[in-house]
This record gives structure tokens, sequence and C-alpha cells, in this order.
């Protein structure tokens, strides 16, 4: 077993090219994580997953927690042996979820978050120390810090004392971490859109010496302008040896935008979620296969994606698939998205390495443009 590791193998500006050890292997960067959130990807084996090029998995301490119990878990083994997953595996801590879908959520800086199940109602706590010992029982390779997501939008004042309060969390999950060689533990940045308080939190996680940044509190409404600007003042903050993750994000342009400004790790549930819901992603743009349009259509979803729904099967019969209800549909869907995400993430990486990212990034975009035309949205 080898020590967690963020090597930088090459830089274009801001961007870095990167590989990242761990006690499960190793993943290159600019990368986009497989979203596991229950110990699974919906509607695609292990095995399709990794041959789109997926080397990173998700999984969410949250949902593992209510159900089958992490201690379950680990006594069958833990999260890579239960869900065969041997790579490397990121655990969320359970923060968002809280926030989103827990009910009667009530925060208690001493006791964490107090809240009933959405599953069964049910009354839980989940502390910074007890999302460090289920994470830990779960064997994920990446722990992140349990954090409040402070809501959007908030005044000043409210991104003030919910990030403050964070950056205690962070203090208490890193007492009760429990160091392995191979493994590690990822503060979140927060103070919502506002520059001196992502600075001030910056620096508190660098206090603390951890082994990676999250970038937290994003995407969640402020839109793109916004979330770049406030990734232009947060991320030259962040230590640059360690690896930089946003976390939620996002949609292809996001991510482009992103990894041009040096951000290293991306997660988001929209590809396997969009894909059960008709919508692809291509090169040309978005479609939404459940358009009348597609009725007829002999042409491959995108004739560059060499998945099996764009190698083998047309636009007309993904059509028929979604408007018959056929689970066929949305599993070709899902596995074509995973492959567009993980092309793209190829094409930064490459582009890094190039020094020609600006190129990528115009082609991109110029590509995205002529959607209408070409994709058939």
């Amino acid at each position: 077993m080898t020590g967690f590791a963020f090597d930088i193998l090459s830089t274009d500006k801001a961007a870095r090219r990167g590989r990242v050890t761990t006690a499960h292997g190793t993943f290159e960067t600019p990368a986009f994580m497989a979203t596991a959130t229950a110990a699974t990807v919906k509607g695609m084996l292990p095995d399709a997953v990794r041959a789109a090029g997926a080397e990173l998995a998700i999984a969410n301490t949250y949902h593992l927690m209510l159900r089958p119990t992490a201690e379950r878990v680990a006594r069958l083994g833990g999260l890579h042996a239960f869900m065969d997953w041997p790579g490397p595996i990121v655990t969320d801590s359970g923060g968002f979820q809280v926030m989103s879908l827990a009910k009667l959520r009530v925060i208690d800086e001493r006791k964490g978050a107090v809240f009933r199940s959405h599953l069964d109602g049910s009354l839980h706590e989940l502390s910074p120390e007890r999302s460090m010992q289920i994470q830990h029982l779960l064997d994920s390779d990446i722990a992140m810090c349990f954090d409040e997501c402070t809501p959007h939008p908030a005044t000043p004042e409210q991104a003030a004392v919910s990030m403050r309060m964070s950056m205690r969390w962070a203090e208490r999950c890193k007492t009760a971490f429990k160091p392995r060689e191979g493994y590690a533990l990822f503060g979140i940045n927060q103070g919502s859109t506002y520059p001196h308080l992502r600075l001030e939190s910056a620096a508190a996680l660098a206090a603390l010496e951890l082994d990676g940044y999250g970038i937290g509190g994003l995407a969640v409404g402020e839109g793109q302008e916004v979330m770049f600007a406030t990734l232009d003042e947060t991320v030259p903050a962040l230590k640059a040896s360690i690896p930089r993750y946003l976390m939620g994000v996002g949609r292809p342009d996001d991510i482009v935008g992103a990894v041009r400004r040096g951000v290293d790790m991306f997660d988001c549930v929209m590809p396997t979620r969009s894909g059960r819901t008709g919508q692809a992603f291509t090169r040309r743009g978005t479609v939404n296969i459940r358009n009348a349009r597609h009725l007829d259509d002999r042409r491959a979803l995108d004739s560059e994606c060499g998945c099996l729904a764009c190698t083998r099967y047309s636009r007309a019969y993904l059509h028929h698939l979604f408007r018959g209800e056929e689970m066929l549909g949305p599993m070709l869907l899902t596995a074509h998205n995973m492959q567009y995400y993980q092309d793209l993430m190829r094409g930064l990486r490459g582009a890094i390495e190039q020094g020609k990212l600006d190129d990528f990034a115009a082609a991109f975009h110029e590509a995205q443009g002529r959607g209408d035309v070409e994709a058939g949205i």
C-alpha cells in the first residue's frame, strides 16, 4: 500500500494535469467521478462504468448510514467489496443531503445535524465525529469533512456564521479522522459568493494541513457567471500542491471553465439522472430523445462516440425505447452520458498536456453552439 499523493504532471496557465495515488490505486486528473450515491451507479454495471473510463467513484455518507448502515457495510468487507469497485472511492460527508433531503432538520454546533430520515422518519444525529466514523467504516479512500451547506441566497452575515461553524467542524473532523496510509481527508471551502469569506475559509483550512480541498456551496442557483467569479477569487488562495474538488458540478461547460481555473475533480448526478429522463449530452449539445423529431431519425446519437447507444442503435430506436418506457432506454443513455463525460475529461487532460487548453475550450464552445442545428435538441 502506498501513501496518498498528488503529482502535477503538466500545467497550462492555471489548469493542471495530475495523478492522485490512493490506497486503492490511482486516478488521472482532471477527473469526473462516477456517482454511486447508494453504492451503485444507477443503470450501469461496475465493469461498464470502468470501461467508459471512470477511475473514481463517489458514494454518500447520509444515504449509506440510513441503508444498509455503515456498520453492515464494514461487516461485509467495506464499500469496495460491497459494490465491486476495486478502485478509489470518495465519500461525501452527508452535509448536503441533510440540508436537501432530511426532515425536521436542526443544526446544533455540538451535536451536528439532528434530523429525521426521509425514508422512515427515524431520528438521527450526524456530527463531525460520527461522519468520520461512518466514512472510516465504509473504507473510502477520500473522506470529506462534515460541513453545513450554506443555503443560497444567504446574506454575508448568514454565510459567515455558517462558514465559521463549518471550519470549527473541520477541526473536529481532523481530530476524529484516523490516518492510514493511502487515505485522505479533504476540507470543504465555504463562504457563499462572498470573496472575503471564501478567503477566510481557505486560510482556516490551510492551517489544518489537510490532504485536499472541496469547494462547496456553488452550483446551487447562483448562475455560472457568479460561480466562475467566485472560483477566480477562491482557487488561487487554495494550496496548489493538493487536489481541488468542485463539489456538485456539473454541466460540461461548467467543467471546462472550472478546469481552466485550476480545479482537478468534479462530481454530479447530472449525466446519470439526465440519462434516465431522456437527455443525452453530445459534442453538439444536448438532445432530448423523447422529442418527436427523432421518430424516424436513423442517425447515431453522437457520431463521434464509441458507446453502445451510438455505435449500435439509431436515434429512432432510442426514441422508441423511451416512448415505450422500456428500461433499456435509460440504461443506454446513462451509459452514453458516462462515456461522454469521461471522453470530455480525457480531452481536457490531453489539451493541458499539449498546452492547448484555450484552443480546446474554444472548439468545445463553438461545437456546443451548433447544437440546435446538428444535435436535434
